[in-house]
């Protein structure tokens, strides 16, 4: 039987600040391993002598690890910063839609359709001009999409960006009510 003071556990090691690759990297393999008597688990307990813990922790790797972590840290707590503000900015944001008569806006709608697709023929069903009347709005309403600026990489940016859609549809339904079938299936599309 090992006398328990002598030697630390990883949530003992855990608990004095060390990471999983800083135990990797410093202390290497456990100096026991075997079954823990006070529980039953299958996975084995790792124990690490404390006297070559300590004297690892003394050493200028293990202050350098142990910054590098902190930085690392950091980094992602600032990132994390960034995301919560990004989603409180779209969130409290005001969505504001351009109210355009009907048939302006199925003249404006036919316009852009065409300018995306040109010379495609077809005739126009009540969907097919609700779901360009819809993608024209989100067109016109695509200057929120700065409000995603300040996300970098996949630091929250599509959470941001679904939280950006869902609001810009859900202006569009509000204030075209004959729109908000399409809105709605564009959303689903989304969440």
């Amino acid at each position: 039987m090992t006398e328990r003071s002598t030697y630390v556990s990883l949530a003992g090691l855990r608990d004095r600040g060390w990471s999983d690759a800083m135990i990797a990297a410093l202390l290497g393999q456990a100096d026991v391993q075997g079954r823990d008597p006070r529980r039953w688990s299958l996975a084995p307990v790792r124990l690490y002598l404390l006297a070559r813990v300590e004297a690892v922790e003394r050493t200028p790797e293990f202050a350098s690890s142990a910054a590098a972590d902190r930085g690392w840290a950091a980094s992602l707590a600032a990132a994390e910063r960034r995301r919560r503000a990004v989603l409180a900015s779209i969130g409290a944001a005001p969505i504001d839609v351009p109210r355009i008569p009907a048939t302006e806006l199925a003249r404006r709608a036919v316009r852009h359709r065409h300018l995306l697709e040109p010379g495609r023929p077809g005739g126009v069903t009540a969907g097919a001009m609700a779901r360009w009347q819809v993608g024209y709005l989100r067109y016109a309403l695509t200057r929120y999409d700065s409000l995603l600026d300040g996300l970098y990489g996949d630091t929250g940016r599509t959470e941001a960006e679904q939280l950006l859609r869902r609001r810009v549809y859900e202006a569009i339904a509000a204030a075209y009510p004959h729109l908000a079938q399409e809105c709605r299936r564009r959303m689903g599309d989304v969440r």
